[in-house]
């Protein structure tokens, strides 16, 4: 995928992007860089993980920024692993199925975005006003994406298989 020229991209080892942030990647640009091994699987179709996947590449790069202050390393350790833990909760759900074990990791992974998004706001006298203002949006638009689906997964388990008989 090396070579597509999209900007604020450069090249990394074995020619996989790497994401510049002081040029401003945007979604659609990032998602063209994720590999088919990825795009491939079914978890791919839900948005709120690849807009998750998106931020935890932010998130990685920030770190860079966040460990150059010790006050900062604290904030790096916990903002990436609570990024993580995002993602690994929706794969983790979505390898469940549909019903209780799925939504359960849905509501995790719920949680794991909301703690991103205090980590964020924690780490806001390291970020920029834009950088940070776009991370939290980011993460607010992914845990409405994960509340919805959650919701829907409720709704649909509380309704009955099969329609009632006809009177």
């Amino acid at each position: 995928m090396s070579g597509l020229g999209i900007s604020g991209l450069k090249s990394g080892i074995g020619n996989q992007p790497v994401i510049d942030l002081e040029c401003g990647v945007t979604y659609e640009e990032w998602e063209e860089t994720v590999p088919e091994v990825i795009t491939g699987d079914p978890v791919w179709k839900f948005y709120a993980y690849r807009k998750a996947l998106f931020l935890y590449d932010l998130a990685w790069r920030d770190c860079d920024k966040l460990v150059r202050d010790l006050r900062g390393q604290e904030v790096a350790r916990h903002s990436i692993r609570s990024a993580g833990s995002i993602c690994a909760n929706i794969e983790e759900g979505c390898g469940r199925g549909f019903g209780k074990d799925r939504n359960y990791y849905l509501r995790v992974a719920t949680g794991s975005a909301r703690e991103t998004r205090g980590w964020y706001y924690r780490a806001r006298h390291l970020l920029s006003p834009a950088q940070l203002k776009h991370r939290m949006d980011l993460l607010s638009e992914v845990i409405a994406l994960l509340v919805t689906e959650h919701n829907l997964q409720r709704q649909s388990q509380s309704q009955p298989l099969t329609p009632p008989p006809a009177l």
